[in-house]
């Protein structure tokens, strides 16, 4: 059985999540949300009758800080932290991480995100495509899906995936929305990660942003739909050859209307603001079109 564990960041609720899971082994947790959030983690772990120490696998689908932000500090109390390959590395020196962060965040990063230190080597454990830990009766797969991220894992356990931000953020009522942050967006790598999840045949998709949704492939065919629609509109401002502050301004309103349009209320798009940030997407499309289809723009 699963735990979805809100960890109410910036006083808001169903934001971020983090997942706690029984094994033979003890507790597992999937995700660990910012460490920003980790006072209220640990609430809510006590609040399952689980101590922070007694956590002793933890799961990120990628180092993104409100995904694994609080990592290290499980890891400090003995957890090992399993994450993609390509990953590890920025858990044990977080440099690089915080550096790309400081450039989207500036004076605010420290309190969006809190505090961020490196993981000695010996407690991450990167995982391949497809590798399985067998924890006690618990089986968690690797199911690498880039396209949100290079880095970027899926795991499933039995007929549930815990998706990251490949399958979307999506806060009931409203509508699945992708998460297209820079800088390593790329669509063709997420389309095909969104047909790898439909393969799966899951029985529910367990969002970090937020919670846990049985219409799998309607959810899936919907943030496909979203994705083709918002590159497709960034790609024709781009050839209009907009100012950035103009295409900012545009692009939040047509994110708004798209909200409005699907029924969302006021306080439904602060929720889906502090998950997925409109300024952010288009920064992420717009480098995606330069970087991987500048022939696009010509003409």
């Amino acid at each position: 059985m699963v735990k979805v564990l809100d960890l109410r960041f910036q006083g808001a609720e169903r934001v971020i999540a983090s997942f706690l899971l029984d094994s033979g082994e003890g507790p597992v947790l999937v995700e660990t949300g910012p460490e920003s959030c980790y006072p209220r983690l640990v609430e809510a772990l006590r609040a399952e009758g689980v101590a922070p120490e007694e956590v002793r696998h933890v799961f990120v689908t990628h180092i993104h800080l409100d995904h694994a932000g609080a990592a290290w500090r499980l890891a400090e109390l003995g957890a090992t932290v399993y994450v993609h390959p390509r990953g590890a590395p920025h858990l044990v020196d977080p440099s690089r991480l915080l550096a790309s962060a400081e450039r989207i965040y500036g004076d605010q990063l420290r309190a969006l995100w809190g505090e961020v230190r490196g993981i000695p080597e010996e407690r991450v454990r990167p995982l391949a495509d497809g590798e399985v830990v067998a924890l006690g009766g618990l089986e968690v797969q690797a199911v690498e899906t880039p396209g949100h991220a290079s880095h970027h894992h899926a795991y499933r356990v039995g007929d549930l995936v815990f998706t990251g931000d490949v399958a979307g953020v999506r806060i009931a009522p409203g509508p699945v929305l992708p998460p297209t942050p820079p800088p390593d967006i790329h669509l063709e790598s997420w389309y095909a990660s969104l047909d790898r999840l439909l393969s799966l045949r899951p029985k529910a998709l367990y969002l970090t942003h937020f919670g846990a949704y049985e219409d799998v492939e309607a959810h899936l065919q919907g943030l496909k739909g979203v994705l083709e629609a918002w590159a497709g509109w960034v790609l024709h401002r781009l050839k209009e050859g907009l100012s950035e502050e103009e295409m900012v301004r545009r692009f939040e309103a047509y994110w708004h209307e798209g909200l409005r349009g699907a029924g969302v209320d006021e306080a439904g798009m602060r929720l889906y603001a502090l998950a997925d940030p409109p300024f952010m997407n288009l920064q992420g499309l717009v480098r995606y079109w330069r970087k991987h289809h500048p022939e696009a723009l010509e003409g």
